[in-house]
């Protein structure tokens, strides 16, 4: 006789505990398929999870925090499931998102630059303005 031994299930309240998510991004992140080879349905249609859900929402999670979007996740998890390492994908999202913190580094630096000018030359009570044409010259050019 041979025992069956089944891995244990987790509802969607102890996931969400367990991750230090809410019920309701874990539902969403269910629907969006970032879940997919971890969950289930029971006979009465509730949520059952593996407990390699927990892993797989860190992940999520830690993605997020660097700047990955939940479709940019998707496609790194789903290189996973494939049974393949997606660190070179995981590299090259990363990349990516350097080349964008560089570029929104520089439209800030330009932006700082260009309000520091304006509040060097500010003007409480500009003298010359036309009223009816200007709301504020200071930033409309017409100091």
């Amino acid at each position: 006789m041979s025992a069956v031994i089944t891995e244990e299930r987790l509802k969607i309240g102890d996931v969400a505990a367990r991750s230090g998510l809410s019920v309701k991004t874990v539902r969403y992140y269910e629907e969006i398929g970032l879940l997919a080879p971890t969950v289930e349905r029971s006979d009465s249609g509730y949520r059952l999870f593996t407990p390699s859900v927990v892993n797989r929402l860190a992940f999520v999670k830690r993605a997020q925090s660097l700047g990955l979007s939940l479709s940019e996740i998707r496609e790194i998890l789903n290189i996973s499931d494939r049974g393949e390492l997606p660190c070179e994908e995981v590299k090259q999202h990363l990349a990516m998102k350097v080349e964008e913190i560089n570029h929104q580094i520089t439209a800030l630096e330009i932006l700082k630059s260009e309000l520091q000018q304006l509040l060097n030359h500010w003007q409480d009570h500009p003298s010359n303005y036309h009223e009816d044409t200007t709301i504020c010259p200071n930033i409309q050019g017409e100091c």
